[in-house]
């Protein structure tokens, strides 16, 4: 179902009022300066965010939308918010307390999906980063995933057991929620209904496996994971988590079905690959890894057989979470590209011209 532009405007009516925020217009741009071989695949890249640490933008269903999570003032750490899908009207649909993670438009594109550490303070959660070397992120056991209606602001709690459970994104064929869950021990995929009902686990391998799409089709699933080999890897892993850190020595992209069979390893890369997302054909997946460049992430594409590698960014700042608008004529991300170098984290928007 697409948002019809009658809900689409009672949507940003309402919420300016209900949360206090103004919306803004982004100032008249030109478009980003692109190499010879990100020429080849992307056009008329346009930044559309501004301030803050911005990551994980994701379209709407009809591709009007984007929700993205970003750290920036008032707010202490990661807050949900939604855009234009040229950046403007831009507003806050979390709660603005503790911290969120991973927002994701629901099936109807009226309501959104996040996870959020609200119900546990209003301080977000603080963690203490081991000096490992390497990629490290915390995972909060007050985690829960939440629902936001947007036309009445109501939210609603999915999620009430123990441990950490975001990550969750939607099959819009469907409208299930797939999602990494710490519930039973360790880090694994689930699916459920979008009202939080009959929760299904799909993995049950001892390691990290989280960052789960859906197939536009909705019969696979694609994720990121870590399988820990050697008994100094396991122990290692173990020990983080109960600390509840993760810390992966490498990230590989998996595939399998939606009810978690015929799992298999796309990339064999080493370091970190992550990021996951489809192509709108189901045929190929981008991702963002740092196998060429240990120090830089840049996007790739790859067949879901593992073949036809093929990096699409080179820019000497990192490029992160890609998603394919519905349609496949826009991609989204974020880097730390700018006209004058190095920036925190935007949100950026490109014409998609290189599908074979």
């Amino acid at each position: 179902m697409r948002l019809k532009g009658q809900v689409a405007l009672s949507v940003f009516l309402v919420l300016p009022s209900l949360l206090g925020i103004t919306a803004w217009d982004q100032p008249d741009q030109k478009a980003f300066p692109l190499s010879p071989l990100e020429q080849s695949v992307l056009g008329d890249v346009r930044q559309l965010t501004f301030e803050g640490v911005n990551a994980e933008a994701y379209w709407s269903p009809d591709a009007r939308f984007l929700i993205f999570q970003s750290t920036r003032g008032p707010f202490k750490a990661d807050q949900i918010f939604i855009m234009r899908s040229d950046g403007r009207d831009l507003r806050l649909v979390s709660t603005g307390k503790g911290r969120t993670t991973c927002g994701y438009f629901l099936q109807n594109g009226r309501s959104v999906l996040f996870s959020s550490t609200h119900l546990a303070g209003p301080e977000p959660p603080q963690w203490q980063k081991p000096s490992l070397g390497r990629y490290v992120w915390p995972i909060f056991p007050s985690y829960d995933l939440y629902v936001r209606r947007l036309d009445t602001m109501e939210l609603i709690r999915l999620t009430t057991t123990d441990g950490y459970d975001a990550e969750a994104t939607v099959c819009w064929q469907t409208g299930e929620i797939v999602f990494t869950s710490h519930r039973d021990g360790d880090l694994d995929i689930y699916r459920m209904k979008s009202n939080g009902s009959e929760v299904v686990r799909l993995t049950s391998d001892l390691g990290y496996e989280g960052g789960a799409f859906f197939s536009p089709d909705g019969k696979r699933i694609v994720m990121r994971a870590y399988y820990p080999k050697t008994q100094e890897e396991i122990q290692e892993y173990l020990d983080l988590l109960k600390s509840h850190v993760v810390s992966p020595r490498w990230l590989e992209i998996y595939i399998m079905d939606r009810d978690g069979k015929n799992k298999r390893a796309v990339t064999q890369l080493g370091r970190i690959n992550f990021c996951p997302a489809w192509t709108p054909d189901g045929r190929k997946i981008i991702f963002a890894s740092n196998h060429h460049d240990p120090k830089n992430f840049d996007l790739f594409l790859i067949g879901t057989d593992g073949k036809g590698l093929k990096r699409l960014t080179d820019d000497p700042a990192p490029d992160l979470f890609p998603h394919f608008s519905p349609d496949g004529r826009w991609l989204v991300w974020c880097s730390g590209r700018s006209f004058g170098g190095a920036q925190p984290l935007q949100v950026f928007r490109s014409r998609w011209i290189g599908m074979d």
